[in-house]
């Protein structure tokens, strides 16, 4: 997978609510899935696929010991994210600074 598409599972999981939430509650510590589940009020079919979305961007991490599916927050996924966010942004304020110098050279323009 290419790290465009990479960062495109990465925003789609970053862009529900839900998602935001059980990453925000596994920053805390990690848990089962049945802890996550008791977080929200909707089925656990629709969790599960929260979790398919989650796990997919590689955001969490699922182990099994005996019973238990224990969920783990993995934050290289989030690093990745925050550098191309970074990188851009970086490049939008260049952009600005250059658009701003050159209306300022414009308007001294006008004035004479």
């Amino acid at each position: 997978m290419s790290a465009k598409d990479t960062l495109s599972l990465i925003f789609a999981a970053l862009a529900e609510p839900t998602r935001r939430n059980i990453l925000t509650r596994l920053s805390q510590r990690p848990a089962t899935v049945g802890e996550v589940a008791e977080l929200f009020e909707i089925s656990a079919p629709a969790i599960s696929q929260h979790l398919k979305v989650l796990e997919r961007a590689g955001l969490i991490e699922r182990t099994k010991n005996a019973q238990w599916r224990t969920l783990t927050l993995r934050t290289e996924p989030l690093d990745e994210a925050s550098a191309w966010v970074e990188k851009h942004r970086r490049e939008w304020n260049q952009r600005f600074d250059a658009l701003e110098e050159h209306l300022k050279t414009m308007a001294k323009k006008e004035e004479k």
